[in-house]
């Protein structure tokens, strides 16, 4: 099958409103190729390396990209999106150089091409995510290895969220403690709780596509006999309490649920959440509190947050 890509040259203030066109369009997602990348500071904690190639990012601006396919009507959703852009003068969004651009792209190219840019990388004191299309040697005895295969629908595991949660577990799970990872995405953070000595690991999604993606990495990782991944909302699926609770979701949605999630921490036991935006910090932090729980640790990365909150016994 026949994918085009549009490219959108635009300006950061009207990425968000671009993007929004793009999906309305018919666009599934969008790729965001964000000038200030190339001078960005970033923390290099852990040998981390970061090689961007100037050639993938634009001199200015923003690039916004998006896949339709390759229909009779192309054209004149093309004109659309050019209007709708357009229009957005009117809202007093500056748009910038608004260049679109076209060009054609095979199904199998636009399915593999994002591969070239995830490499192994080292996010913790023990951590190591490498993609199941890289090899690599441990540099360390004790060091853990999570092999992943995010696909299209999920990320390789080094978002800041991601991160925080996976360098919290490694700081409190202890081996033969029982562990529930709620929204668990890829599996990554299930999948280190394994490796860390957990005896058993209650995960659940309700995206179905996400449940599959875990089971596939769960297996891959050969910790199928300590991860069980269900299709659950939040915590319905919980029957036991567990001596940690990790939860990479959404602020609003944390906030929700404070309570259920103290009901399942064991007395003494902890809960680890984060996808918490550098804004709602307070909010999550109060909503914790109000449950019950004592703040233990807030990490910061970026401009996210995450919170280890404590049972009393």
């Amino acid at each position: 099958m026949k994918w085009t890509e549009l490219s959108i040259l635009t300006t950061h203030e009207a990425v968000e409103a671009v993007s929004n066109i793009l999906h309305e369009a018919g666009a599934s997602g969008v790729v965001i190729e964000d000038s200030k990348e190339l001078t960005k500071e970033r923390i290099d904690q852990f040998g981390e390396i970061y090689a961007l190639n100037p050639e993938d990012f634009p001199k200015s601006g923003v690039v916004v990209k998006a896949y339709l396919s390759a229909t009779s009507f192309l054209a004149e959703t093309v004109e659309e999106i050019k209007l709708a852009i357009a229009n957005l003068i009117n809202f007093d969004i500056n748009v910038g150089e608004n260049i679109l651009t076209l060009c054609e792209v095979d199904e199998e190219d636009w399915a593999t091409a994002w591969k070239q840019y995830y490499h192994p990388v080292k996010i913790s004191e023990r951590f190591t995510i490498v993609p199941t299309w890289e090899d690599y040697k441990p540099v360390s005895t004790d060091e853990l290895i999570i092999e992943l295969d995010p696909g299209m629908a999920f990320g390789t595991g080094t978002h800041p969220t991601t991160v925080m949660c996976l360098q919290a577990l490694e700081k409190v799970v202890q081996v033969g403690e029982t562990v529930v990872d709620v929204g668990t995405g890829s599996g990554v953070l299930s999948i280190g709780a394994a490796l860390l000595g957990a005896k058993s690991v209650h995960a659940l999604d309700l995206d179905e596509v996400a449940v599959a993606s875990a089971r596939e990495n769960v297996t891959l990782n050969k910790v199928d006999h300590v991860v069980e991944v269900f299709r659950g909302n939040l915590l319905d699926t919980v029957k036991e309490p567990a001596d940690v609770v990790v939860a990479n979701i959404l602020a609003e949605i944390i906030v929700t649920f404070t309570d259920d999630a103290y009901s399942i921490v064991k007395p003494g036991g902890l809960y680890v959440t984060s996808g918490i935006i550098g804004a709602k910090k307070d909010e999550v932090r109060a909503a914790l509190e109000q449950s019950g729980f004592t703040i233990e640790e807030v990490l910061m990365m970026e401009d996210w947050v995450a919170i280890v909150a404590r049972r009393p016994q």
